[in-house]
């Protein structure tokens, strides 16, 4: 892919809809809302957005979950590891989700996106308190070890380039809505906790 960001087509303007996001959420009660995960590779960032989204699916709740290695594999295939790459890749997958939440769902992104100007571009696109952040906190050393994927391994031995935490930074969220480490909180715990936030807020 060309690493210069992608511009807007001149002359092109939205078309504005009748129906509104309020009503295709109406006929879920619900209040589509996007969860944000971000989080070293090995937090266990995935593992928990899919237990939750079990829990809330068994609640009744219409949700939908935008894996970051999913979208990697289908819309975002055409984009590589470097800096503008990962900022295109964080902008689709965030207008991907501004536009389900508009459906009227419950979007669980879990995604790296370690930067945090692209984290505030993704939070502007949504309502204000449609978007909650949060921080999937486990420790380097503990994602390290886990490795699911391999892939510390490879970075350290130079197969794998711009590895995030290793030669390519990641920026902790400063005020994320809600902070989860999986080292010392349990699955079904932590589910307990986004759920309740979810639907408490």
């Amino acid at each position: 892919m060309n690493e210069s960001p992608s511009m807007p087509v001149s002359g092109i303007r939205p078309y504005h809809l009748s129906l509104t996001r309020e009503a295709r959420a109406s006929i879920k009660s619900q209040r589509p809302r996007c969860l944000w995960l971000t989080g070293l590779s090995g937090a266990g960032k995935s593992t928990l957005a899919n237990a939750l989204e079990l829990q809330l699916n068994q609640l009744g709740l219409h949700t939908f979950v935008l894996d970051g290695d999913n979208l990697r594999n289908g819309l975002c295939r055409d984009l590589g590891m470097g800096t503008e790459c990962r900022r295109e890749n964080i902008r689709r997958m965030a207008e991907v989700a501004r536009l389900m939440v508009d459906a009227g769902l419950i979007v669980i992104v879990a995604a790296i996106s370690p930067f945090r100007a692209e984290r505030e571009t993704a939070r502007r696109l949504f309502a204000e308190g449609d978007f909650i952040e949060v921080y999937v906190s486990t420790p380097f050393a503990v994602c390290a070890q886990r490795d699911p994927k391999g892939l510390y391994q490879a970075a350290w031995e130079g197969k794998i380039k711009d590895f995030t935490g290793i030669d390519s930074p990641y920026e902790a969220p400063l005020s994320a809505e809600c902070e989860i480490d999986t080292e010392k909180r349990a699955l079904a715990d932590a589910c307990l906790q986004l759920s309740s936030f979810l639907l408490n807020k």
